[in-house]
């Protein structure tokens, strides 16, 4: 339980320092957004496929421990 929190941790401070550096995190070319008088929907499609491939590369990594 540790450990996982600890990387939730790093995670969070990394997601942090990209954000500051001005990486376009949750703006990515895959996301979509659509607008339509007072409705506006937003669908992060890339930005969700990039997290997942990040999360599944930390476990399988922390797994091998």
């Amino acid at each position: 339980m540790g450990r996982t929190l600890i990387v939730i941790g790093l995670l969070i401070v990394g997601a942090g320092l990209l954000i500051t550096l001005g990486l376009p995190i949750g703006r990515l070319p895959g996301d979509f957004s659509f607008r339509r008088g007072n409705v506006s929907f937003y669908f992060p499609l890339a930005t969700s496929i990039l997290v997942s491939i990040l999360l599944t590369l930390i476990m399988m990594w922390l797994g091998r421990r």
